[in-house]
């Protein structure tokens, strides 16, 4: 028998009730959330289900979200079944003043280096991670390039022509 997005969802309200939230399913990947205390918890049922088996980490990312107070940073995993070929989308969100988030190294060793980018790029601390430090910027650096906080250009700058990024003026 296949394994569906609403025997996942069953399955999942079943054992955390109203602490997995926000399902949808955009393309038809199953998406939720819950709070980020709880993310360890979840994760490790999604892989020791014998239903379930999420046994495989596709992704580790985050997103940064600034209009949203107190959730500034989302913390998003990828997990896939490999024998049932299903895969879903796991949210959990932080402040961007407690950024504070449980590894999940011990379950997947896949999440070594995906965290460490994560943490590189969005100033992400994952709590017991054995080696958190920048992977792909160096150390001196004293802020996390893929947060919205940063204008993308300089827009007192003078000397570019506009024309040549194919804003203002004529096309050719």
């Amino acid at each position: 028998m296949a394994l569906t997005n609403e025997q996942i969802q069953q399955k999942l309200t079943e054992k955390f009730g109203d602490q997995v939230f926000n399902f949808e399913e955009p393309y038809g990947l199953l998406t939720f959330e819950a709070p980020k205390e709880f993310n360890l918890k979840v994760l490790q049922f999604l892989y020791d289900d014998a239903d379930l088996s999420f046994s495989f980490l596709t992704d580790l990312t985050a997103v940064h979200y600034p209009d949203l107070k107190g959730k500034e940073l989302a913390v998003v995993y990828h997990l896939h079944n490999l024998s049932a070929n299903v895969r879903l989308r796991f949210k959990v969100f932080t402040s961007i003043e407690e950024p504070d988030v449980f590894t999940a190294t011990r379950l997947f060793e896949a999440a070594n280096w995906m965290e460490r980018e994560t943490y590189d790029f969005y100033g992400i601390n994952f709590v017991g991670h054995p080696n958190l430090r920048r992977i792909l910027n160096v150390e001196e650096m004293d802020y996390f390039p893929m947060r919205k906080e940063f204008p993308l250009e300089d827009q007192t700058r003078r000397d570019k022509d506009d024309e040549m990024f194919g804003r203002g003026g004529s096309v050719w």
